[in-house]
Order: structure tokens, then sequence, then C-alpha cells
């Protein structure tokens, strides 16, 4: 074991799990490989990291991360009003994920919201806006970036 912190500079491998306000998890890598990042590196929003600095291999940790500093609050003005013909050939249908291409060229996911007619609601808010999220983290390991 090390007695590295997580700062800037530092590869963290962890593993997490994110969870609702009732507890349905939303991600999480126990069954699955651990995360490795560079921590301050953008792979986390900040509000995910903000709370972990400091922790060192072997330490455990429940924080819960308001919208604010996890997704962001829902915002009305991300839901939007699209003509059917700005769906090409693809048939929308409630509830669907589509991706669209803003003027920049950036991919947004959008959720189908309702559909009447031609006109067709699209939520392009993060699927987690003005959620509170439980951020459950397990610490494996902190080290040094190695840079190449």
């Amino acid at each position: 074991m090390s007695d590295y912190q997580i700062d800037d500079g530092m590869e963290v491998t962890l593993h997490f799990t994110l969870k609702l306000e009732d507890g349905t998890v939303v991600d999480s890598t126990k069954e699955k490989t651990a995360a490795t990042f560079q921590y301050g590196d953008g792979n986390l929003p900040p509000g995910f990291e903000h709370p972990i600095k400091g922790m060192q291999a072997g330490q455990q940790g429940s924080f819960e991360i308001t919208p604010e500093h996890a997704f962001g609050q829902h915002n009305s003005q991300n839901i939007q009003t699209l003509k059917r013909d700005d769906f090409g050939d693809e048939t929308p249908e409630i509830g669907m994920v589509m991706s669209f291409a803003d003027k920049a060229g950036t991919e947004l996911p959008g959720v189908v919201k309702t559909i009447e007619g031609d006109r067709i609601e699209v939520d392009f808010n993060h699927p987690l806006a003005g959620r509170t999220l439980t951020f459950d983290v397990e610490v494996l390991d902190v080290k040094p970036v190695t840079t190449h």
C-alpha cells in the first residue's frame, strides 16, 4: 500500500457505484473492471472529484452529490420541439434516445418526450439532470501519473 493521496497529478484506480435517491443503481464498476483515470483530467465531473480528494488506497466513502455538482438542474429550455422531417428515415418513439448534432457539430443525445402529428418534443437535458446522486467509492490504488 502506498501513502499517496488523491490529488492533481495522481492516477487513481477505484470502484464506484452511482445511485439515485431511491437506491436504484445507475452505473457501477463493481462487477466489472475498476475505473482508472488521472485526477483532474475531466473524466469525472468536478462534483465527483472534489469529495474523493485526499483519499488513499484502501479507503471507502459514500458521498451525496447535489444536481449542481452532478449533471445540473433540469432546464426547460433544453426541451425542443422538432419536426418529423428532422428525423430523416428514423421513426421516433416516446422514450427513445436519439443523437442530434448541434450547430457546432457536437453530438447531443435527446429523449423523445411527446409525439403529436408532425411535432416531436425532445428533451436534451442529461438523463440525470435534477437528481441528487449517491456516489459510493472504494479506492484501490493511488500513484503518480507516469508520462511516457
